[in-house]
């Protein structure tokens, strides 16, 4: 067989392979990179975090539901032996300067790093921005599902268990133990948490993109930072944070199917494609 004809059959044998690679569910004129526009991306995102607020504080307060959704959820950590909340609870409240930097820590940096982090790769890794942030948007709307399926009482209302609410005990200014700030708010918004799904987004987001090894361990630290403010906090039991990676995960994967290719990859324009670089390479100079 000569040279020529072995390289046809084994050209040949990768076509089919090429053909199978997943592209995505949306058309193909969707997927290729378009600069994103700040006023369009604005008003997309402050329309999305309206809704988010108003939808969010609609949901059903089913007070006596939650309260038996949380009693159930304190016995299965207690099944599983992950039950650690109430030590790192009473840990935390009984050093003030602690409980107030956790509190204020919660009740702050969860809508600070999120829209910094939103604007850092719409300045800087606009070809990465769109994916990231359908994964953010569908992120906050499966949580949002939660909410109204699954009722909860975070750890800090079930005083009985032995939890010490720190937003009340130390008058944390701002908090929902405040009554005139909670009687506008769904406090039983827990179950996922979404300072745990936020969390793990921007920590993602600059673990991928970041240059800088620091600003990469930065992105470390920041979910796990999240993960002991809001036990120790008793604003969500272990499992509330174990949700929130699961809807996230479950993001991640609503954006490989709509596009083909990592949220966290480049998008590919046409004329790039067309030159044989395949759509999700990775970036190659990240900043």
């Amino acid at each position: 067989m000569s040279a020529t004809s072995t390289a046809r059959t084994a050209g040949s044998a990768q076509e089919p392979s090429r053909r199978r690679r997943f592209t995505g569910l949306f058309p193909n004129r969707l997927l290729h990179h378009r600069p994103p526009r700040l006023w369009q991306e604005a008003l997309l995102i402050a329309l999305g975090y309206f809704l988010y607020g108003r939808v969010r504080n609609l949901v059903p307060s089913h007070e006596g539901l939650a309260m038996q959704h949380g009693r159930a959820v304190q016995h299965l950590q207690s099944d599983l032996h992950l039950s650690f909340e109430l030590s790192v609870n009473r840990f935390v409240a009984g050093h003030e300067w602690l409980a107030q930097s956790m509190d204020y820590y919660y009740a702050t940096l969860h809508f600070v790093v999120t829209p910094a982090c939103l604007l850092w790769l719409f300045l800087a890794h606009s070809r990465i921005y769109r994916g990231a942030r359908t994964v953010l948007f569908v992120t906050s709307l499966l949580a949002l599902a939660g909410f109204w399926l699954y009722p909860l009482a975070p750890p800090r209302l079930l005083p009985q268990y032995g939890y010490i609410d720190t937003l009340l005990k130390f008058h944390t200014w701002g908090s929902l133990a405040d009554p005139k700030i909670a009687q506008h708010s769904n406090q039983f918004a827990a179950m996922p948490s979404l300072h745990m799904a936020w969390a793990l987004w921007c920590g993602v987001s600059i673990i991928y993109c970041a240059r800088r090894l620091w600003v990469r361990m930065l992105g470390v630290v920041y979910p796990l930072c999240t993960l002991a403010v809001i036990v120790g906090t008793a604003n969500h039991f272990f499992i509330d944070a174990l949700a929130g990676l699961l809807v996230f995960l479950a993001g991640v994967l609503a954006q490989f199917l709509m596009s083909g290719r990592s949220a966290f990859h480049e998008a590919a324009d046409q004329q790039t494609e067309r030159r044989g670089r395949r759509p999700g390479q990775p970036t190659a100079h990240p900043a």
